[in-house]
């Protein structure tokens, strides 16, 4: 049972999560939210356990469509940040805002950038691109995800202060165009630059809040050197250009990992 230790461990984080919001918001739309999210996350886990190809992918699909279609077009709740702005500004610990608390500022702490590897929408659809492994060096323009992200917050701020009646109705339609140019913008670069992951790397503005505290995150992957043959296979493999055969916090892009698990999945002697 120890190797199920893992997903058992997710699926109980969420689940608390799940019970401590019903219970303290008195909604029980929020038990099934976070047990959906948790018993998608934790089956994803446990069937890259069984060695399961697309593990990770039916997690992605089965949280990433739910956010999507469900929450966001069904509901009408704008799970983009420009959502998290708008919840922010009227004071409103729900939807959006308490999303972003579990998914992008305090869960990082326990699994860094996971959500951008099991239950991102935008990637998800990335992802079913032919760029899984980047075909050229990373570009230095991350500079512009300050942009988008600036740009997010200036856009919200501006409604608020101009007093526009019904923007609950506007953050419906910023979600939908939102998603609509995110997934544009998305598919260009990664044909453009030959990797997948190019709007995660310089573009997505979510990443502002999730670099800095997967910086300690408590689940990463680490590797053992006395196994370790440095055949490079796991820098070469992995989406998101980390160096993973470094074990410290500061390795080179580091806080990009998503625990995609293709360089566990890749390595010739199991050293990851």
């Amino acid at each position: 049972m120890k190797k199920y230790f893992l997903p058992m461990a997710m699926l109980a984080v969420f689940e608390t999560i799940a019970i401590v919001l019903w219970l303290t918001q008195n909604n029980t739309f929020y038990l099934f939210n976070f047990s959906y999210i948790g018993l998608s996350i934790s089956l994803g886990i446990f069937l890259y356990i069984q060695k399961y190809r697309y593990a990770r992918r039916a997690a992605q699909l089965l949280v990433g469509l739910y956010m999507l279609v469900y929450l966001g077009f069904i509901c009408g709740e704008n799970m983009q940040i420009e959502g998290f702005w708008y919840y922010l500004f009227t004071g409103a610990f729900e939807a959006a805002t308490i999303h972003y608390a579990v998914a992008k500022i305090f869960g990082p702490l326990l699994f860094g950038r996971g959500f951008c590897g099991y239950a991102c929408w935008t990637a998800m659809i990335l992802d079913f691109l032919p760029y899984k492994v980047p075909q050229a060096p990373r570009k230095k323009i991350a500079w512009i995800r300050y942009i988008t992200f600036a740009v997010s917050l200036i856009f919200v701020s501006a409604l608020f202060l101009s007093h526009i009646s019904n923007l609950k109705k506007i953050m419906f339609w910023a979600f939908i165009i939102g998603n609509v140019l995110y997934y544009a913008v998305g598919i260009i670069l990664a044909f453009s630059f030959k990797d997948n992951r190019a709007f995660c790397k310089y573009i997505c503005p979510i990443t502002i809040f999730l670099k800095p505290m997967s910086s300690f995150s408590l689940l990463r992957i680490t590797c053992d050197k006395n196994k370790c043959i440095s055949c490079g296979k796991c820098i070469k493999l992995c989406p998101m250009d980390v160096d993973i055969l470094d074990n410290s916090r500061k390795r080179k892009n580091g806080t990009e990992c998503i625990l995609c698990f293709e360089c566990v999945k890749n390595c010739p002697t199991n050293a990851l």
